[in-house]
């Protein structure tokens, strides 16, 4: 009886070891299925997944595992390519666009010295303005496109916030007071300067303006804070909570922007993000605020 027990005793602890080694085994493979598949889907490279078990299911949630990442790198590479693509398109046709539209100007310019009828000139200001919106439109997505294909041609060097943002406000001076706006602008003693390509943060800055412009009515003012965030604030009559959270998405417009594409502010979140700075719209008591924000170096 003794016997028995001992051997029954000793089939136990067999058991046990021979579980607890079985786990130690998957445990030990799915660390590694964990590791490979981090390291296939961020690196482009074929090599599959593999355990180094034996054990028949772990084998067969690798292969699906496998399969699955060669499906969804190969969609990957194909929303690349197409995106690419895309873009070449529309710059391509937005380049092709401009010619036209100039030689259009030239002939509608020749026919208003052609001693036209009051109603014919009416008609030529609707066509010149029909056609000034096309142009609008061709502009943003050749804008558009150069910005998202040439990121990384970025010359960074340090740059006064002040004084960039003296500069484009000054630029916009005339606009301002075509559009009745007086701007109210505010900014520290203290010099704010930060590393960034001057050419995309002036393109920021006249994007936001020219928003400002178009729906801001007749009340601005932009603030510069000693911690690098510039806000622009205005009153926005035609917004709420909703479209304000939607300002940044592509070719999204609200009803008073009869010219507008709905790019400039999705272009200013671009290279506003690609200069490692952020941007957020906030809309309270029928005002719009837009905040950038530039961290120091």
């Amino acid at each position: 009886m003794t016997s028995l027990f001992c051997i029954l005793i000793s089939l136990l602890i067999l058991i046990i070891i021979t579980l607890i080694l079985k786990l130690i085994s998957i445990r030990r493979s799915a660390d590694e299925l964990r590791e490979s598949f981090a390291g296939s889907l961020n690196s482009d490279t074929n090599v599959g997944i593999s355990v180094s078990t034996s054990d028949k299911k772990m084998k067969s949630l690798a292969a699906d595992m496998d399969r699955q990442l060669k499906l969804l790198r190969k969609a990957q590479l194909d929303y690349m390519q197409g995106n690419r693509d895309l873009k070449t398109a529309v710059t391509n046709i937005s380049h092709d666009l401009r010619t036209p539209l100039t030689s259009i100007y030239g002939y509608m310019e020749l026919l208003r010295r052609e001693g036209l009828s009051d109603a014919a000139l009416h008609y030529l200001d609707i066509m010149e303005n029909r056609i000034d919106a096309l142009k609008s439109l061709t502009e943003a997505l050749f804008d558009y496109s150069v910005v998202l294909t040439s990121h990384s041609h970025r010359n960074k060097e340090p740059l006064s916030l002040r004084t960039l943002l003296e500069e484009t406000a000054a630029a916009y001076y005339g606009a301002f007071k075509n559009a009745g706006i007086e701007p109210l602008i505010s900014m520290p003693a203290s010099e704010v300067r930060r590393f960034a390509d001057r050419q995309a943060l002036t393109r920021i800055l006249a994007n936001l303006m020219d928003n400002a412009i178009k729906y801001g009515g007749r009340t601005l003012s932009v603030t510069l804070t000693a911690d690098g965030r510039i806000t622009f604030r205005n009153q926005a009559d035609k917004l709420d909570e909703l479209t304000a959270g939607r300002l940044f998405e592509r070719f999204f417009t609200v009803e008073s922007g009869e010219r507008s594409t709905g790019l400039g502010l999705s272009i200013a979140k671009t290279l506003t993000e690609e200069l490692g700075g952020s941007i957020k719209a906030d809309f309270a008591d029928g005002f719009l605020s837009i905040t950038l924000y530039f961290p120091p170096d």
